[in-house]
């Protein structure tokens, strides 16, 4: 596994009161992008494709990176009209093998694990999905997600009585196959 899709397309509402001429992945951590510090950070772990799918401002990101970033190749996709983050997903699958597992990560999102470790687990449970998880007792803020002992995903939404749950960090390892069956309509705005 060495591609990467990262999900930059987002209009960054948010932010735009503290950035408003940058899109939200290109907002400065110590002097570089957050885009940068999540790039480098996964290039560490091996992977050396990226696709990013971007949306918001998005000759930024272009004219900072350009075609390659360290030795890794650079892939875009750009969402003439915001796409949603299942929307950005299938335009940028298109550009990764369709034959090995690829990592999905949100373009706002910094999250830490062994990518190993996550390839290791979906070989193991031959899994279409894998979710990277984290326990939380925040409330409201992360979606839940209830998993079985074998680490099979019961529900997207954990029980809510519950005082601490797993909740998705927004990393996941990706089978290319799960997406053949996914119904693309041309500009819609689909959510993962």
């Amino acid at each position: 596994m060495t591609s990467a899709v990262i999900l930059a397309g987002g209009l960054g509402t948010r932010l735009r009161s503290v950035l408003p001429d940058l899109p939200k992945p290109m907002a400065p951590i110590n002097g570089r992008p957050f885009l940068e510090h999540q790039m480098h950070y996964w290039i560490d772990q091996g992977v050396n494709h990226f696709v990013l799918s971007i949306g918001y401002r998005y000759q930024t990101i272009i004219d900072y990176f350009g075609s390659q970033f360290e030795g890794t190749i650079l892939d875009y996709v750009i969402e003439n009209s915001p796409l949603g983050t299942g929307g950005g997903l299938m335009l940028a699958a298109q550009k990764v093998s369709q034959q090995d597992y690829f990592l999905l990560l949100n373009g706002d999102t910094y999250f830490a694990l062994d990518l190993q470790n996550l390839i290791e687990f979906a070989i193991k449970k031959n899994a279409d999905w894998c979710f990277s998880l984290f326990r939380t007792k925040e409330e409201g803020r992360y979606l839940g997600m209830n998993v079985l002992p074998d680490g099979q995903i019961a529900s997207l939404q954990a029980d809510s009585t519950s005082i601490e749950r797993l909740a998705n960090g927004g990393v996941y390892l990706v089978n290319p196959s799960a997406l053949n069956s996914v119904p693309i309509v041309p500009g819609a705005k689909v959510s993962l």
